[in-house]
């Protein structure tokens, strides 16, 4: 059970069940919808509203056993990523999305997956 005052820290990510060197910046939007506002030159007339693509972003640590050619690859997943706080966030369907450059000097690499739809669970 999470700790209620605990905001961050330890993190998980998973593909399809396997889970990767988490090394940072995990950064999440399941926001479904984008709304951006109108204006005219008398008043706020309301908004509009189109769909958006969730994601999931990432640093991982390199290892002889991380395969970019494997990341490639990833399409229909299901990506999962689980807080310290409890929160779980999921992508369905997911696929890598952007290329994914290997910084060599640091060991890392940044991933972002991109799904057909995002989904929060709370922790209870």
């Amino acid at each position: 059970m999470a700790c209620a005052n605990k905001v961050g820290g330890v993190a998980f990510l998973k593909v399809d069940g396997f889970q990767y060197l988490l090394r940072g910046d995990l950064t999440i939007s399941i926001d479904r919808w984008e709304r951006t506002g109108v204006a005219g030159q008398d008043s706020v007339h309301g908004y509009t509203e189109n769909p958006r693509v969730p994601f999931i972003t990432a640093t991982l640590t390199d290892t002889g056993g991380l395969s970019l050619e494997q990341l490639q690859k990833v399409t229909c997943s299901t990506v999962t990523a689980e807080l310290s706080n409890g929160k779980v966030y999921i992508l369905r369907d997911a696929w890598t999305a952007e290329a994914r450059e290997l910084n060599t000097a640091e060991g890392s690499l940044e991933v972002r997956f991109e799904g057909m739809a995002g989904e929060e669970l709370l922790a209870a």
